[in-house]
């Protein structure tokens, strides 16, 4: 699909105009994601073509990466997109990739190459009849149960991630991820066993891969230090657990402490 300046793509499930978006600009074009997991939001953003930039404004929780590849002007870089978010394309490819956005749970990578031409050779493109008015809710993503065990173990082994230390050396140990439980919750279920750590890390994957991409599964021999690794970044990234269950979690174990 190619757009000219004036020109707006509406990405999504089952894309439609935003609300505060009237209807009698005839600029737009809808386009609707194939085979899309039922989590991905109906309206998932806007590439909004100008005179001079491209910028794509999000309009969904739904997680997703924006990377440019080519000539983002200070070499290749990477961008987690939040609701509300917007940003400008850089010339040439930019890869956007929707986390767990396909029916099989796989991501789903679309691909949008900025680049300058001709004016001439395009025209303004009318909404089509696309849009899936009578498309089903958007249901919730696949996720964990808040404050059960899956769930503070994904907090314990994404918590560099949440904090913002990136550059964490390694993945919290075995008994790392037990203590941290033990700190927040004040019960850490059987957590003292390795084993038990090793299952709910087990589960965190799938449910943050999907059955697909389950590094578990798919990577036959790989350092599982290497996947718990790919794990705790994963579960950061896909939001099963997010910086705000880290602050929460810390809070409650520093009020049962006082008390």
């Amino acid at each position: 699909m190619v757009l000219g300046s004036g020109e707006t793509l509406l990405i999504g499930r089952a894309p439609q105009l935003p609300d505060d978006r009237p209807e009698t600009q005839l600029r737009f074009t809808a386009y609707p994601l194939p085979s899309c997991a039922p989590h991905v939001s109906r309206l998932l953003g806007e590439v909004i073509v100008g005179d001079e930039t491209v910028r794509l404004r999000w309009h969904s929780r739904t997680a997703a990466q924006l990377s440019s590849l080519f000539d983002a002007p200070a070499g290749a870089r990477r961008v987690v997109l939040s609701d509300t978010v917007t940003v400008q394309l850089d010339e040439g490819e930019n890869q956007l990739l929707v986390l767990r956005g396909k029916q099989v749970g796989d991501d789903l990578l679309l691909v949008v190459d900025v680049v300058r031409m001709d004016t001439s050779v395009t025209r303004p493109i009318p909404l089509p009849a696309l849009q899936d008015l009578d498309a089903a809710p958007t249901k919730d993503a696949p996720g964990l149960v808040p404050g059960g065990r899956e769930w503070f173990v994904a907090l314990a082994l994404a918590e560099p991630w949440l904090a913002g230390d990136d550059d964490y050396p390694r993945p919290p140990t075995n008994r790392e991820i037990y203590e941290r439980v033990l700190g927040w919750h004040g019960y850490a279920w059987n957590l003292e066993r390795t084993q038990r750590v090793d299952d709910a890390i087990r589960r965190v994957a799938a449910v943050a891969f999907g059955p697909r991409e389950d590094p578990f599964r798919s990577e036959a021999g790989r350092n599982l230090r290497n996947i718990r690794f790919a794990v705790a970044r994963r579960a950061a990234e896909v939001r099963l657990v997010t910086a705000q269950d880290l602050a929460a979690a810390n809070r409650a174990a520093a009020a049962r402490h006082r008390s």
